[in-house]
Order: C-alpha cells, then structure tokens, then sequence
C-alpha cells in the first residue's frame, strides 16, 4: 500500500475492527444505514440453468426462474453454509432466495462502496453454529461502519472496482494456467501409456474403439491378465474409533502418488480391521481405485503401512512379471482407460463399477523395460507441471490477500483515493 497516501488527519473509531479513521468520517450501525432482510423460499425445481431472470442463494448465483422478487441494484449477504457471511450483489430483476440475506438501505448510498466494507469486515466470524453455519441477522445489525460522505463513498467505489477488476483478471489467468496444465498433463499421461514415446514406431490397430492404434509390440488383453488380485472388502461401514487402523474411502483418495494421508483417515479398531482384511489386505505396489461415485479416481501405496480399503474402494494388485505398479496407476489415470470403465458404469444408482467389469476392461502393455521408462518420463514431466502449477496457486493466494488488504484499506479510509484517476488509455497503452 506504500504508493497510495494516507489522509492528512485521523481520529479515533472507537471500534476495534477500524481503529483510526480520517477526521471527517463518521461511524454509524449498520442499523442505521439499512436493514437485513432474508430473501424468498424457493424450490429446486423452480430453478433452471436457464431462463428470465437470475437467482442468487447464499453462495452467489445458482441458475435462473420465470420469476422476480427485487428489483434494483442490491446487496446480498450469504446467510447459511460454510460461506456464510460473503457478498454478492444483485442488479436488474432477480430472485433472492430465502438464504441470502438482502441489504435495504435507508441512507442514500453506494451500493458498491457499502457492500465492499461488508466484505472488509469478515462477516463469517459471527456464525452462530459450527454444525451448519449461519449468520445472526439481528448481531449483525448492531456492528458500526465507518461512514464516508457520499461523494467519497463514490471515489472509494470508482477505486476499488478499477483495482479489483486488474487483481480479479490476473487471478483469472492464473486459473486458466492451472487448467491448461491440468489437461496438458492429462494428454501427456494419456499418449505416453497408449502411444509410447517413441514417434516413429510402427503402430497396430487395437481392435478396442477407445484404445485406437497402439505400438505393434505392445500387448492388448484383458486387465486381470495383468493382475495377481482384484476385489473389495464385506460392505459394511466399522464404527470409528480415535486411534487404530486407517480406513480408507473415496474422499481420501488423491491424484497423485503418495496421496493418501492415512493420519486423515477415518480410524477403525485392529478386530475390524482383520475381521475385513480376510478377503483383500492393501499393502506397498497397490493401486487403490474408486468405484462408486467418483469412479476411477486412484492413488498408489508407495509406503508400508497397515491399513484396510473400504468397500467404496477396489483393491489392485498387478502381476510384477507383467505390469509396474506406478505404470498401472498412470495407465488409470489416461482418457482410453476412463473411456473403457464409463462404458462398465451402473448408472442406475449413484454411478458404480462392479469387480467384474474391470477385469474386463482392456488394458495395452508395453514390456516392463519400456513401462520403467515411461513412468520415469512421466514423473519428470508431472513434477515440471506440478511445479509451475504450485506457483500459479501461490500467485493467486498472493493477489487474493493484496484484493483482501486494498478493500480494506480503501473502505477503512487508511488509504486516501479522493484525488485517484483511472489511467488513460494511452498510459494503460504505454
């Protein structure tokens, strides 16, 4: 903030969150400049992805309805959910749900410059429950602002949308890096495991539509060829208890190798955990898959340790005269593979895989010489990915805490923008 100045004179607030404020600032209670008002019940099924006119809930926008219950430029308030507390806005005709909260002013007004105080001051700390989260409108109320004239309510909201937008368009194209990797590293994985990284070999038809032509040496056969176990554990969910065996389920399983976190894990006592490991122990070499909504998600054990696969979760454990572990686990991750496991999908319940079906599902193999040289490409490639996509995120969480302190410095008056100019197009030019 040191390129911006300071007023010439401050005062005391009064109120901790603000501290000084310019001299000729006031505080006053939200209560005073407006009230909070919950929007309208509406249904799910009301709500489309398309149609006249937007709705907007606790978490912003959320599709569109045939029909209105403001109308204007307002701003709304997150009332329920983890984010409660955060601000939107709302212009034009639009429905606001019975989860956002709307601000109606009494005082004239900048509705930009009021809703980016709202936004400085944290709102989500006055959550009143931690089992489903959600703001006390009435404590709400009693909070003070500090209270600019209209005119420097105007120059602090001129400010703030021209500095924001230039913070928000970098952060978007942080974003779109991130995917760009993202899909880059999912074409490299996808070619290298079914195409090989030889340009120039001669290459076959694999008589599998979703596999298309791979190398000629390679082998195409069905996945339990390559395999020396495949199955899940009794489906039944053990009781939790605060320290013993790590369960593992859907939602711990990550993208990446070594991605399990067992210490996150659900905990299951050591008679469970025998009781359903009779059929399948997971150990060091495995591949863990998702099968049941998240299907075809995996993580590969790389450590020894003692833990049990929920029935949510298959357990693979490849042929080592046939296939490497970590090559199966990229070979998972490529486009032909989910191809061929979407076409097993019961899609009549919640999306699953049954054990049957993958081991029918087809599998192209190159010798394990070739594999070892594939999974170390790879794994040179993803760490360069991985790298440049840690510092895309690290630049966005930088630029989101620099959008976070120029809100509120600019609506606590700590900077002073009265005499600030948006640049010409000829010096954004330059």
């Amino acid at each position: 903030m040191s390129r911006y100045k300071a007023y010439p004179e401050y005062k005391d607030s009064g109120v901790d969150w603000i501290k000084d404020i310019p001299s000729n600032w006031q505080v006053k209670r939200i209560s005073y400049i407006a009230s909070l008002r919950s929007g309208d019940a509406i249904v799910a099924e009301q709500i489309e992805v398309e149609g006249d006119f937007p709705v907007y809930g606790g978490n912003g926008l959320r599709g569109y309805t045939a029909n209105y219950n403001h109308e204007g430029e307002f701003i709304l308030i997150g009332r329920q959910g983890a984010l409660c507390g955060n601000v939107n806005y709302g212009a034009g005709k639009f429905w606001a749900s019975e989860h956002a909260v709307v601000v109606h002013p009494y005082l004239a007004i900048v509705t930009k410059w009021f809703g980016e105080t709202l936004r400085a001051m944290n709102l989500n700390q006055y959550n009143v429950s931690a089992a489903q989260p959600g703001l006390a409108v009435a404590n709400i109320t009693c909070l003070k602002v500090p209270f600019p004239s209209l005119e420097e309510q105007q120059k602090i909201a001129n400010f703030l949308d021209h500095e924001t937008a230039k913070i928000d368009t970098l952060i978007a194209k942080q974003q779109e890096l991130i995917k760009l990797l993202k899909e880059k590293r999912q074409a490299v994985i996808s070619h290298a495991v079914t195409k090989g990284l030889n340009p120039n070999a001669p290459m076959r038809d694999s008589g599998v539509e979703w596999l298309g032509e791979v190398p000629a040496h390679w082998m195409v056969f069905n996945m339990d060829h390559a395999l020396r176990a495949i199955g899940d554990v009794d489906h039944y969910m053990p009781a939790s208890i605060d320290i013993g065996v790590p369960y593992v389920m859907t939602g711990d399983l990550k993208e990446v190798v070594s991605g399990i976190n067992f210490d996150a894990c659900k905990q299951v006592s050591r008679s469970d955990y025998l009781a359903l490991s009779k059929k399948i122990r997971g150990e060091k070499g495995d591949v863990i898959m998702a099968r049941y909504a998240t299907v075809g998600t995996v993580s590969y054990i790389d450590i020894d340790a003692e833990f049990i696969v929920s029935y949510s979760c298959v357990t693979i454990k490849p042929k080592t005269d046939k296939v490497i572990g970590l090559y199966l686990f990229y070979y998972f991750k490529s486009d032909a593979f989910l191809q061929g496991i979407q076409s097993q999908v019961n899609t009549n319940t919640q999306g699953n895989v049954g054990i049957n079906d993958l081991k029918k599902i087809k599998v192209a193999l190159p010798t394990l010489s070739e594999q070892s040289e594939i999974v170390d490409c790879l794994q040179r490639t993803i760490r360069d990915f991985d790298l440049i996509s840690e510092k895309a995120k690290e630049a966005i969480v930088l630029a989101q805490e620099r959008r976070t302190a120029l809100i509120s410095a600019a609506v606590t008056g700590k900077i002073d923008v009265r005499d600030w100019q948006p640049p010409s197009e000829s010096a954004i030019a330059a």
